[in-house]
């Protein structure tokens, strides 16, 4: 079976659920989200597509290939096998917080309700899954190799993102650091940087243009014409990444020349942490997933050393399926 010895299928808890976790109840979650004014039908109704989805795909695995069910949660401390395919049911999120967890481990990212989630990183849809599934195990797949980038900090830790990496304070106060961006450096007070990578060139960094020119055509009067997306939109599998600079403060000892720039494959930030002890680095959004940057950390951030492997639908050649990508045995 190309190497595959384990499906794992990552799942994630349904708003429903984290409300009754939240509230101890369905019915106390019911009362809560009704006395706000908002519908429990939408929230039942998203919970019960979901939970149906699931089951299709519990159904849908070959019998002959162990599996196993992890939810979200668990990711920072489960330990995935050299030979494991991974299945994401989920949005887009899912897929994201899954990759950084990997090595060279693929993703059949699969949408558990179209109605809901954009999918934008999710080619298949449950009722596809066991046709695609004997096919991925045969091998008869196809790659995206998606970009990631990676910081590396000075005490040996590292941290990986899909869409973009956070450097700055964990909380609403001012981020102090040295910055150095090839010859450039400086100190610099902002409220931390951002480092995107093309996958996520049109997410939060798409956010900071669209504020940025939005803020400087109000003070400026006139019509500054925002970007359109394609003018700083990267392919998933870029080797470039893009850096920002978020409100940045000048001041007899801050600068603020290194606001943003574009980092080509080898090239590096270097940003020393000037935080006694509210620094923090983390990706994809995912706060409480993170590592400190305090006082005399330095963290080198650049395109990482490995990919996030989606399983893209595989185009057919002479009425037979390509095969340029296998699971290592």
């Amino acid at each position: 079976m190309a190497g595959i010895e384990k499906i794992v299928v990552i799942t994630k808890k349904t708003p429903l659920e984290e409300l009754i976790e939240r509230f101890n109840s369905r019915s106390q979650a019911r009362f809560y989200l009704e006395h706000m004014g908002v519908s429990f039908e939408e929230y039942a109704q998203a919970h019960e597509a979901y939970a149906r989805a699931v089951q299709r795909l519990q159904a849908a695995l070959p019998s002959g290939v162990k599996s196993q069910f992890i939810e979200r949660g668990f990711l920072p401390t489960f330990q995935f096998g050299e030979r494991d395919l991974v299945v994401t049911i989920g949005p887009d999120g899912l897929v994201i917080n899954t990759a950084k967890y990997l090595t060279h481990q693929p993703i059949l990212a699969v949408n558990p309700d179209p109605a809901r989630v954009d999918g934008v990183l999710i080619p298949f849809t449950i009722s596809e899954v066991a046709r695609r599934l004997p096919q991925v195990l045969a091998g008869q797949i196809q790659l995206r190799r998606v970009s990631m980038v990676k910081a590396e900090l000075n005490d040996g830790q590292a941290l990986y993102g899909v869409n973009d990496l956070f450097i700055g304070p964990r909380t609403h106060v001012s981020a102090r650091y040295f910055i150095q961006h090839g010859k450039k450096q400086e100190s610099q007070s902002s409220s931390g940087i951002i480092v995107s990578t093309g996958a996520g060139s049109t997410g939060w960094l798409q956010s900071i243009v669209t504020g940025a020119v939005s803020v400087a055509r109000g003070f400026a009067n006139s019509s500054l014409a925002s970007p359109q997306p394609e003018a700083y939109r990267l392919d998933w599998e870029a080797k470039d990444l893009y850096f920002t600079v978020r409100e940045p403060f000048t001041s007899k000892t801050s600068q603020a020349t290194i606001v943003f720039g574009r980092l080509k494959p080898g090239e590096f930030l270097q940003i020393t942490s000037q935080m006694p002890d509210y620094g923090v680095i983390f990706s994809d959004g995912i706060e409480k997933d993170f590592i400190a940057f305090n006082s005399g950390t330095v963290a080198k951030v650049g395109l990482a050393d490995r990919k996030a492997n989606l399983v893209a639908p595989a185009p057919k050649i002479d009425g037979r399926f390509t095969r340029n990508a296998r699971i290592p045995r």
